[in-house]
């Protein structure tokens, strides 16, 4: 009778498939997750000591960040084309290896062309800042710290390409310690170029920059050991024959990469302008907005681990050509991912006004403007964290399927088409101030979440699977 149910088709086989989906996921996510938060800390780090300086040099480096941040976005949508790539081939086993190698040196080259190309555009940070209307004393210290920041993002992006590789072969905690160790190195850093301590010159902001580029290339160089010395690893003779071109492959990297990083460059946009657009409302509304989408940013990081878990997963199961698996690497991820915020939504709901005082001091007086309108923006908050977390993790589901193209048409229709449209429409005409940008993003991340689960879930009428 054991034996009998748990035969294959039987529904103690289908649940133990299920189970095991769900901690592959897992452990998978986990490390992502950490690997992420470690690597949003390092900018954490830097405004920690910046702010030390003055708010002249916070304001510097947050300028220079956010040009710098918008082409490694960029180069990060290219890098992450690569996970999919490898992962069907692994699934498909045949010939791995050199898929793999081929897939991850053409990923090396285009990420390089892009840091290339990015590090020209940075070059020009002072003229971007200028024709932006910032202070031309705040423009002379940024772009200086740009120059500085810009020599980290070749290390970034191939640290996020091999990023891809250990997360396709379901080793990611490699880049965790990697990670973990750039972290260290950027807190010291920090430390010792910005103010002149351990004998090194007070650079000031420029030391910020150059301890954040070092970090980038001790995170490269400590995984990039890694994964040449690991038993499993070094199998695939990742720098073999690294000048020999596939133009085809490369091409794909492209044909793949470009509509992510345009749904990447989409989301941050649509967050940028929501700032200057409750900015433009009040001082107080917009201290309340950062309460508010500082908390989101830090739970998103579990729906996003889950996301890159599902294009793993999705991509080995698509590779195998098992049609089940793709469904459970799919769904698994989506509701865990919906299981967590739902969670966190309720608690944002619940407890807002302690959550506001976290960020300020509730007797003070001064402060209770603020302290109304953020226990507003985080009701909305917890509603906004859903969507945005169950449209991300069903946007990695069909990265696994090699579909990104209908994706970041969905991203520019759902962001804003409907979200930041509807957003401002609230906002100015319609006299609800703050709440109705929430409002709007709120309901453009929700379209976007439909759309995109709808699309995973006809996957095999639309041909998406094979």
């Amino acid at each position: 009778m054991d034996a009998a149910r748990t035969e294959a088709g039987t529904p103690a086989a289908a649940r133990d498939a299920w189970r095991t989906e769900a901690s592959a996921t897992t452990r998978l996510a986990l490390p992502i997750v950490a690997t992420q938060l470690a690597q949003v800390s390092i900018m954490t780090v830097d405004v920690l000591f910046l702010g030390r300086l003055g708010p002249e040099a916070l304001a510097a480096g947050a300028l220079g960040w956010n040009l710098v941040f918008m082409v490694t976005i960029f180069g990060f949508g290219i890098c992450m084309a690569a996970a999919p790539m490898m992962a069907q081939a692994i699934g498909r086993r045949r010939g791995q290896l050199r898929d793999v190698r081929r897939s991850m040196r053409q990923a090396f080259w285009a990420s390089g062309l892009v840091a290339l190309l990015g590090v020209a555009l940075l070059s020009r940070s002072s003229l971007a800042l200028a024709l932006l209307g910032q202070d031309p004393a705040i423009v002379a210290v940024a772009a200086d710290y740009v120059d500085a920041l810009a020599w980290g993002l070749l290390p970034a992006l191939w640290f996020m390409v091999l990023r891809q590789f250990a997360g396709a072969l379901q080793r990611p905690r490699a880049a965790l310690v990697a990670q973990l160790a750039a972290l260290a190195v950027n807190v010291l850093g920090n430390w010792a170029l910005i103010f002149g301590n351990l004998g090194m010159p007070a650079l000031g902001v420029v030391g910020s920059g150059i301890a954040t580029a070092i970090a980038n290339w001790v995170s490269f160089l400590g995984l990039l050991g890694f994964v040449l010395v690991d038993r499993r690893m070094r199998r695939y003779s990742l720098l073999g024959r690294f000048w020999r071109a596939d133009w085809p492959r490369f091409a794909e990297l492209f044909r793949l990469g470009l509509p992510v990083a345009g749904v990447l460059l989409l989301e941050v946009a649509l967050f940028s302008a929501a700032v200057y657009a409750i900015g433009a409302i009040s001082t107080e509304q917009l201290a309340a907005h950062q309460i508010a989408i500082q908390c989101a940013a830090v739970t998103f990081m579990v729906p996003f681990g889950l996301a890159q878990a599902a294009t793993v997963r999705v991509g080995l199961a698509a590779g195998a050509g098992d049609r089940d698996g793709v469904r459970r690497a799919g769904w698994t991820p989506f509701f865990l991912g919906l299981a967590f915020m739902s969670a966190t939504a309720l608690v944002l709901w619940a407890w807002s006004r302690p959550i506001a005082g976290l960020f300020l001091d509730l007797s003070v007086p001064a402060n209770a403007a603020v302290a109304l309108v953020a226990v507003e923006f985080l009701a909305v908050a917890a509603v906004f964290q859903v969507f945005d977390g169950s449209q991300t993790i069903a946007m990695g589901a069909l990265r696994g399927l090699k579909d990104t193209r209908v994706p970041m048409a969905f991203a520019a229709l759902g962001y804003w088409g409907l979200g930041f449209t509807i957003g401002c429409i609230a906002a100015f005409p319609l006299g609800m101030g703050g709440l109705g940008v929430w409002f709007g993003l709120a309901l453009g991340l929700g379209a976007v979440a439909i759309l995109a689960t709808a699309r995973f879930a006809a996957r095999e009428r639309l041909g998406l699977v094979a």
